[in-house]
């Protein structure tokens, strides 16, 4: 019978986030990106028999096209894995990679694995937000509660803010801090820690002599971050949802590429393999709202996952929110009295960017490197989800 066991992250990375569909990374495949960022996490472990990985669980919110096909497996074997190491992909929209870490999670403590690397990875630019060949059930339309499945996610965002009475002018203030933040974090080096930097190769034809030249550029930063936007810019941009509206694309997350992954391994494995760990992985939760108000999603996601913890709120020293839209950040924020001065301290999705179901991964690298400069205790990530969820994980520094 097993064993139950606690669950330890001891290496944890992620790409740079591009900008999509013309970023930096809008020609690298997100099965390529992904296994990138698994051979920077294996030499996190050098002591690691890459044979002793079990499975490879990977969150991807649109696994179809370039990153169809189980992009979980494929980008394991991509990496230089062994073959014996299993991979598998999951879809939980923006919530992938955080469900991803939770299944590794839930595996160790349990006493099936030992070492087990979950991750996420999205390429905007390559697959788009619908996906190429989206399809609803005409059933949604049979029933009005069913029907905001079909809404856009700009239309719940626009949803939220009415019900919630969030007004443009905050949801604009909410988006300079966000850039504001990511712009003095990188600055500071901030980043430095959970980023690895990334080789760029573009292909580029040249006409006179018939011959492909390749062009290499590292990439170590975040491209979303504007340090040229204000009040004013922000005021000015019409609402990109609804006639009326209050959502722009300038409080609304950007579109992006990127991936993220995170090696998680039982106490067991800590002493076989001499490994340090980071962080322990302490509870998940994810509940269910309506659809058409997905963005309060992490209002009932919050206070079970704290439950499941045995914690309060206020132990919480770091909590990556993920900023889909202003609107719905606010709202949480102030329905459940979140510290505004621990949420995103160094920026968000608005900012940062947000490749859907590589942002649990990416973001939970933040909170746990966080923890670790900050001499903090305890850190919290949660977002909302499409077709109405909301996700919460919490992690202990050790």
């Amino acid at each position: 019978m097993s064993t139950l066991q606690q669950a330890y992250i001891v290496a944890a990375t992620r790409s740079p986030i591009g900008k999509a569909p013309r970023g930096m990374f809008s020609h690298t495949r997100p099965d390529d990106l992904l296994a990138t960022v698994i051979q920077g996490l294996l030499a996190q472990a050098p002591g690691l028999d890459p044979a002793a990985i079990e499975d490879a669980i990977v969150g991807c919110a649109i696994p179809e096209g370039p990153q169809g096909l189980n992009v979980g497996r494929i980008a394991a074997l991509l990496s230089g894995l062994p073959s014996s190491v299993a991979g598998v992909t999951v879809n939980r929209f923006c919530a992938s990679g955080l469900t991803a870490i939770a299944m590794a999670a839930d595996r160790i403590r349990v006493g099936e694995a030992d070492v087990i690397i979950a991750a996420g990875t999205e390429s905007m630019s390559q697959v788009p937000t619908m996906g190429v060949s989206t399809s609803f059930s005409p059933n949604i339309f049979e029933r009005d509660e069913n029907l905001g499945i079909a809404y856009g996610m700009g239309l719940t965002a626009e949803q939220v803010a009415t019900q919630w009475k969030v007004s443009r002018e905050d949801q604009d203030a909410f988006a300079l801090q966000s850039h504001q933040r990511a712009l003095a974090a990188q600055q500071a080096g901030e980043f430095a820690d959970e980023i690895l930097p990334i080789d760029v190769v573009r292909r580029v034809p040249d006409l006179d002599t018939g011959k492909v030249n390749e062009q290499h550029t590292t990439v170590a930063l975040d491209e979303g971050p504007r340090p040229d936007t204000s009040l004013e810019a922000l005021a000015r941009l019409r609402p990109a949802f609804a006639a009326r509206g209050s959502v722009t694309a300038g409080n609304s997350s950007q579109t992006s590429d990127g991936a993220g992954a995170l090696l998680v391994v039982s106490e067991r494995a800590l002493k076989t393999h001499n490994l340090t760990p980071l962080a322990r992985f302490v509870s998940f939760a994810v509940k269910g709202v309506p659809p058409e108000i997905m963005g309060i999603g992490p209002k009932y996601a919050i206070p079970h996952a704290l439950k499941l913890a045995g914690l309060k709120l206020g132990q919480m020293g770091w909590i990556e929110l993920n900023e889909a839209f202003a609107a719905q950040s606010l709202a949480v924020i102030r329905d459940i009295g979140l510290n505004p001065d621990i949420v995103n301290p160094l920026g968000g999705a608005i900012a940062l960017g947000h490749p859907l179901g590589a942002t649990g991964a990416i973001r939970a690298a933040t909170v746990i490197h966080g923890l670790r400069r900050r001499k903090l205790d305890y850190g919290m990530l949660t977002m909302c989800v499409g077709t109405g969820m909301g996700a919460a994980g919490i992690f202990e520094r050790v």
